[in-house]
């Protein structure tokens, strides 16, 4: 119970302990015998961030302790390397960082003044404009993120005659990373999806998506 700092809560009912106190009262009892291997499955999904932060910190000592923890999660930001899967082959792994430079870099937001100019430049930018939002007269562009390349896009705007608003640099996150590595990712059904599976620097690895379930046959008659 102290480990788990649960030695205030102990003359509680359990009923009346929050999510946090909830989880690491399941991990405590899966510990009683000494195992070597533990198992959790979405031990952080629905927690506040102070909740997951506690019960990671118990995890990391956990496994500096020397017991492998194989955990899946919601949470691809709480991994430092990952690995992705499709369709049962591994298809790129290493940190975040690293996928998100090697497989979905920056993208630059240019924000137009007015319709005109907006629909001016995505004929301008042609295949290169991405996403792209008409409400907000916004486009994003990939960019390496250094000033001459904006510089140019600016620049390639003004000699056309285009009125450029507010300019945002966004990184790409994760989902971008998924999305790049699979070209039919956007039309295949979510059970073949890349799977993402990310390990802890402490040596407990956790599966970015939780398993699929497994589809459930139907019931043969029983003969009378």
């Amino acid at each position: 119970m102290a480990r788990f700092e649960l030695t205030d809560a102990r003359t509680r009912a359990v009923r009346t302990y929050s999510g946090g106190m909830r989880r690491r009262l399941d991990l405590a009892l899966g510990l009683v015998s000494r195992p070597q291997v533990v198992f959790l499955d979405e031990p952080t999904t629905g927690l506040d961030p102070r909740s997951r932060a506690e019960l990671w910190t118990v995890i990391r000592e956990l496994a500096v302790d020397g017991v492998s923890v194989l955990l899946t999660t919601q949470y691809l930001e709480e991994a430092d390397r990952v690995t992705v899967l499709d369709r049962g082959r591994f298809v790129a792994e290493g940190t975040t960082e690293e996928l998100k430079s090697r497989f979905a870099g920056q993208r630059l937001e240019l924000t137009f003044t007015d319709d005109a100019h907006f629909a001016a430049a995505l004929r301008l930018l042609g295949p290169t404009a991405g996403e792209r939002d008409a409400r907000r007269r916004a486009v994003e562009i990939p960019t390496d993120g250094t000033a001459t390349d904006v510089r140019a896009v600016l620049d390639r705007m003004r000699h056309a005659g285009l009125e450029v608003g507010p300019v945002a640099l966004r990184r790409p996150n994760l989902d971008d990373v998924f999305l790049s590595l699979t070209t039919a990712s956007r039309t295949t059904a979510p059970s073949t999806r890349p799977t993402p599976v990310a390990v802890t620097p402490a040596g407990a690895s956790t599966t970015g998506v939780a398993a699929r379930r497994a589809r459930r046959r139907p019931a043969r008659p029983v003969p009378p």
